[in-house]
Order: C-alpha cells, then sequence, then structure tokens
C-alpha cells in the first residue's frame, strides 16, 4: 500500500504504447518532429486558443523557466510559503530567474488571496532598495490538495494587472484541478487571467515530460533560447510529443485525475468515519491530509504502508504531541483494494483501542 505520492506508479499502457510506437524509424531532433508539432498544436485545441506551448523534462524545469519569463534577477515572485517554487525546487526558481526573490506567504489550504498579496506589495515602499514585484505563482491543485476557483484566480489577477504583474500557475496536478472543479482547463487558466502554466504530466501517467504553455504571447519571446540554456531543448524530443499526444488524446488525462480524485474521496470518507483520525483539509483534488494518533501512524508503518509525514503549517500548531499529521496521495493507478485494506487497518486500530478502553 503505497499513498507516499502519485509518482511512485509506473506510465500509463496507452502512453507507453505511444512511446513505442514512437520508437520506430527516424525523426528530426531537437523538436523539429511531427509528434513534438502536433503535441504543441493538441494544447491549444485543449486550450481552446491559440497558445504558444514549449515541452520540457521536469515540473521544476518548467517552473523556473516560467518564472524566468516573468520576473529578472531583481524581480519579486509571490506565492505560497509551501508551494512547490518556495520550498521544494532548492532554488532554482532563483537560478532560472537570475536571482528573483521567491516571497512566501501564509495562507490556510495552501491558497494566498487578494488581501494577503495585496498587504505584501504595501511593503514594497524602498523604490530600487527593494525588488520589484513581478508576478505571482499559485498552485492548482495546491500542495495540500485544495484547488483555486476559476473565480479566486481571477481576483488575484484583477489585482495585479493594474501593477503591472504576471500570473503564473503551477499546474503539476492540473488535471485533478479541472475534475475536481468539473471546469474546463480554458476557464481555469487564460479565461481566468492566468499568462503562463507548468502544464504537469508524469503525476497523472506520464514518464516524463512537462509543458510550459503561454497564454501571454509576449513573453514567449525569446523562450526558446531560455529553454535551450536550461538545458530543457530535447534531442530526441519526439518522445515527450508522444506522451504528450497520448495524455491528450481522448481526454485521459482527465479520466487518470478522475480516478485519483474519486479514490481520494473515498479514502477521505472512510476515515472521517474512525474518530480518532481527523481529515485536515477538504479534500477538492487527489491528496488527503489526516491527523492521527502517532501510536496509530507506527502501526500502519509497521503493516507496511508508504506515506509521508506532513501537515500544514497551521494545522501542526493545533496538533497534539501524540498526534502525527500525514499526506496520502492517490494516483490512476492507485489499486481500490489498496484503499480499503487501509481503512480496514484505520477502523480495526480504532475498534482495538475502543475495546481496551472498556
Amino acid at each position: 500500500m503505497n499513498f507516499a505520492s502519485d509518482n511512485v506508479y509506473g506510465v500509463h499502457p496507452k502512453i507507453l504504447a505511444a512511446l513505442a510506437a514512437a520508437n520506430d524509424g527516424t525523426a528530426p531532433s531537437y523538436g523539429g518532429d511531427d509528434l513534438t508539432q502536433a503535441a504543441e498544436a493538441k494544447l491549444a485545441e485543449v486550450f481552446e486558443t491559440e497558445v504558444k506551448a514549449y515541452l520540457v523534462t521536469t515540473g521544476t524545469a518548467a517552473n523556473g523557466l516560467a518564472l524566468s519569463a516573468i520576473a529578472p534577477g531583481y524581480g519579486a515572485i509571490i506565492c505560497h510559503s509551501e508551494a512547490h517554487v518556495s520550498s521544494d525546487e532548492c532554488n532554482a526558481p532563483e537560478f532560472f530567474t537570475g536571482g528573483a526573490k521567491i516571497v512566501g506567504l501564509s495562507g490556510e489550504g495552501g491558497k494566498i488571496t487578494p488581501a494577503t498579496i495585496e498587504k505584501t506589495l504595501k511593503g514594497f515602499i524602498r523604490g530600487e532598495h527593494d525588488p520589484k514585484p513581478k508576478g505571482v505563482s499559485i498552485t492548482n491543485a495546491t500542495e495540500l490538495g485544495t484547488v483555486y476557483t476559476p473565480s479566486e484566480v481571477r481576483a488575484i489577477k484583477e489585482l495585479i494587472a493594474p501593477r503591472g504583474m504576471k500570473l503564473h500557475m503551477d499546474g503539476a496536478r492540473f488535471a485533478n484541478a479541472v475534475v475536481g472543479l468539473s471546469t474546463t482547463p480554458a476557464e481555469l487558466t487564460w479565461k481566468s487571467g492566468v499568462d503562463v502554466l507548468s502544464f504537469g504530466t508524469s503525476k497523472n501517467g506520464a514518464m516524463v515530460g512537462e509543458a510550459v504553455v503561454f497564454f501571454d504571447m509576449g513573453l514567449a519571446e525569446d523562450f526558446a533560447y531560455r529553454r535551450m540554456r536550461g538545458g530543457q531543448l530535447v534531442a530526441k524530443s519526439r518522445y515527450l510529443g508522444a506522451q504528450m499526444l497520448a495524455y491528450l488524446e481522448g481526454d485521459l488525462w482527465l479520466d487518470n485525475a478522475r480516478r485519483a480524485n474519486a479514490l481520494a474521496q473515498r479514502l477521505a470518507d472512510g476515515l472521517k468515519i474512525a474518530s480518532q483520525v481527523r481529515v485536515a483539509h477538504d479534500v477538492q483534488a487527489n491528496e488527503v491530509f489526516a491527523v492521527m494518533p502517532r501510536q496509530l501512524h507506527q502501526q500502519l508503518v509497521a503493516q507496511g504502508v508508504s506515506y509521508h509525514q506532513r501537515m500544514s503549517a497551521d494545522v501542526a500548531g493545533q496538533m497534539k504531541d501524540s498526534e502525527t499529521g500525514v499526506r496520502l496521495v492517490l494516483s490512476f493507478a492507485t489499486p481500490e483494494a489498496d484503499v480499503d485494506r487501509f481503512l480496514a487497518l484505520v477502523h480495526g486500530a480504532w475498534m482495538e483501542t475502543r475495546h481496551d478502553a472498556r
């Protein structure tokens, strides 16, 4: 039973088949192949508008390069303090931007609001002695499994646009957000004011490969050079293109996310029955954050369950010393039986504790 990450599972069979098919014969290199160009065109179709799309290998590269198109070295990017760009990418955004400052804000449920952003912007009063605010980065779905609605995205854009700032969305779990909101990719991005999206695939069925998708065409100027300098122009790009096409074909990406989200909700509903466990955040995508007795955690680990001990700062501050916070991530490939087995272990331990207490 492995709930450590949606990265722990393998590649969807349809994507593997596409890779095998792409392996036949020869093809132009460095993005000149038909598959890469078709994938970039397909992304425009998915988002129902003209886009500039660039395939890269990792989400870290996608985020760093996307932010480099927004902020120069003297700039500042505002985000949630627990966002990947702030705490999980080893200063990659600073590296790609040439030193732009990442300003992390607190926010309930992994989200930042126009109010907190505006309050922060009011603190930039020292002219060139401060970094210049150039953009905001939001994660959808967030690191805590919550989602920004189109109206929430739009409110942030309306605040920062008059200041000449741009809006980036880290979409490592973008498919899960789209499905969780029952909205469209267009509504959640450019129609709500997103200027550039890091479009993730590897957490949702691909082997490797993400895309930087520009809705603001001006930001895409010279991005091909940024990608090359960043070591992200893949020689055999057809393998990235093949994966992206298979991922998008027939809405496979949405079907995968729909299954992962449903399993997460099933797991959360089952945990809520056990009074010794509490679900810390609304489950809106494919992650479940739960607080449980440390003893139960130890029992689960002893039974071979894998997950990470992790909790948001706002919830962690309210936990007892005898409790621990855990993150459980569901994948398109997580067996339903594993969810049921996990819940059986939790409920079994709960019933045992109740019996001992009598």
